[in-house]
């Protein structure tokens, strides 16, 4: 049994010192939702910040059965941490050894200052007049929860997948205050694919009869075209041979009925029940801000530099060790983004190590496979402590 996590809550920012955003958007004042694990040591020396990927939480290790103010949206699903195979004691990043610290995205659904959350200006949800996030805006936002913690530098900061878009700005904005970077199955700028990917998921989304421009939390939510998105994304998470494992395990459902089509096979029923699933603990318009900055990051503009080499000589500079892993049958974040990522280091003289994790799990890999990324994780985390950073 895992042992029991709960949800801690930052506020910072108020309605005569809005949190000013990158896009020119305000927020009067924001909650931060965060868990952390492991013991802060006298230095604050030993922490390590972890981002999630884009349907994740802050919850990524041990039991939490209920957090304040999330309701439904709080499966049971969720209950067990997302990463309980690589964080924990003797673990990859070893709790006995170093504190974690993750928090739910701004734009968020699991606790965070979102859409779905109450503009005190108005005593409604959000909604559609929620603000655009970047990436720089996730950073800044976690900075402020750092410093309010005593956090000045970082042993490492981690992400995988759309975490690793985050970790990588935060590793170029605040070079001086992260000593090792660690990226999985993520990239350096998004490609035109993922963006057309994601472009169909925001149309699916925007064309449900419900979605009404973003303004449904007093009526019916776009379920359908949530549920769309999802089934859109999840077979370039999921590889396509796993699914094609998993759904000859299922039967067809008896309610898989649209208006005029009957599902007719187990492929087709696989994916809608993973759509399905995922609506009830997700919310449409996160959704929405957490793909849109996905879909225009560019890790150049985001650090506001001029230059790829201009970008990571401040990760020279700074002395940062980077860990960069691929999935070879990753058809989210392909193997060719790290490889551009793992050229740019390389051209800024950055010490980096690259690794190539050979699986037929697909992006999904970081999450199932732990036995191919601990040892790299931990051996990087373990020899920069050893040597006093």
């Amino acid at each position: 049994m895992p042992t029991e996590s709960h949800t801690q809550f930052f506020l910072t920012g108020s309605l005569e010192d809005p949190v000013c955003l990158r896009d020119g958007g305000q927020l009067p004042g924001i909650t931060l939702a965060y868990e952390t694990w492991g013991v802060l040591n006298a230095e604050c020396s030993n922490v390590v910040l972890l981002f999630h990927a884009l349907s994740g939480s802050h919850h990524a290790v041990g039991f939490n059965p209920a957090i304040e103010g999330v309701g439904g949206l709080w499966q049971p699903e969720m209950h067990d941490g997302w990463w309980e195979s690589m964080i924990g004691s003797g673990k990859a990043i070893d709790t006995d050894k170093y504190y974690v610290i993750c928090a739910n995205y701004l734009g968020g659904c699991y606790g965070s200052t979102g859409p779905a959350s109450v503009n005190p200006e108005t005593g409604k949800p959000w909604g559609a007049a929620f603000p655009a996030v970047s990436a720089a805006d996730q950073v800044a936002v976690v900075v402020r929860l750092l410093d309010s913690l005593g956090i000045g530098m970082l042993h490492a900061v981690v992400g995988p997948s759309v975490g690793g878009l985050v970790a990588l700005t935060f590793a170029t904005r605040y070079a001086e205050r992260v000593r090792n970077v660690i990226v999985i199955a993520s990239g350096f700028k998004t490609t035109v694919l993922n963006r057309l990917i994601l472009f169909e998921q925001i149309l699916a989304i925007e064309n449900d009869p419900y979605f009404n421009g973003g303004d449904y939390y007093d009526a019916s939510a776009p379920l359908y075209g949530l549920v769309l998105a999802r089934m859109i994304s999840h077979k370039t998470f999921v590889h396509l041979d796993a699914i094609e494992r998993r759904a000859r395990q299922d039967v067809v459902q008896p309610d898989d009925v649209l208006a005029w089509y009957r599902v007719r096979d187990q492929f087709q029923s696989y994916m809608l029940h993973q759509g399905k699933k995922f609506v009830r603990r997700f919310d449409a318009n996160t959704y929405l801000r957490i793909i849109d900055l996905w879909s225009r990051y560019d890790a150049t503009l985001e650090g506001d530099a001029e230059t790829p080499g201009e970008l990571f000589e401040r990760a020279r500079q700074a002395g940062q060790r980077w860990l960069v892993f691929s999935i070879d049958s990753d058809f989210c974040f392909y193997p060719e983004e790290q490889a551009e990522l793992v050229k740019h280091l390389e051209q800024a003289q950055v010490d980096v190590m690259h690794i190539i994790v050979h699986s037929d799990k697909g992006h999904d890999s970081f999450l199932l496979e732990p036995d191919l990324y601990t040892p790299h994780v931990s051996w990087v985390l373990g020899k920069a402590a050893a040597n006093g950073g």
